[in-house]
């Protein structure tokens, strides 16, 4: 017996080595070199500050800037070490509630616009961490953020235009609007 617990501790302890420490020591690296900014979080700063990623959606909820698609994580919104689905159907009394509390805030926000609410400003996405919202999300939020900010409702639209984001690989998914770099530009102009 002596003989087989010796061969299987040494090879406990290599594999062990490899792949608890060489391997992810290694990938960690070459994740660096190749893909640095996504290695690191895809962080943004302004002024050498961050000011969120560009892969987690983060609770914007001042009327002069364009609202985030709602989070799913719990307690903490866009909490990116939660992230997944809330998992409610569609007949769920908690998600009816919540998106009721959702449109009822953004017709407070905005009571002169009675349109259609597209649905991920009050549904959130799988991972309930997306940082991105449609495009006729952001058209219909254009109308409040141009009024509070005093400029004209063209330009607020020349800002979504300009960081309305394609489908991936040109057919996957829908256009989308990154509300963090949209409400950046914003603060920024």
């Amino acid at each position: 017996m002596r003989w087989q617990i010796r061969p299987a501790l040494v090879s406990l302890a290599v594999l062990t080595l490899i792949t608890g420490l060489v391997y992810p020591v290694v990938l960690t690296g070459v994740a660096r070199v190749a893909f640095s900014g996504k290695a690191s979080g895809s962080i943004m700063t302004v002024n050498g500050k961050p000011v969120g990623s560009e892969l987690i959606g983060q609770p914007f909820s001042e009327a002069k800037y364009f609202w985030s698609r709602p989070s799913a994580t719990s307690p903490v919104p866009y909490a990116g070490d939660g992230g997944s689905g809330s998992n409610l159907g569609p007949t769920n009394p908690a998600l009816i509630d919540a998106v009721k509390q959702r449109i009822a805030a953004l017709r407070a926000s905005d009571p002169g616009h009675m349109g259609p609410i597209p649905v991920d400003l009050v549904t959130a996405s799988g991972s309930g961490l997306d940082p991105h919202i449609g495009v006729a999300a952001a058209r219909y939020q254009a109308e409040r953020v141009a009024r509070v900010r005093g400029i004209s409702v063209e330009r607020v639209q020349e800002l979504i235009g300009q960081f309305t984001e394609g489908r991936s690989l040109g057919v996957l998914g829908e256009e989308r609007v990154d509300v963090l770099k949209l409400n950046l530009a914003l603060d920024g102009r």
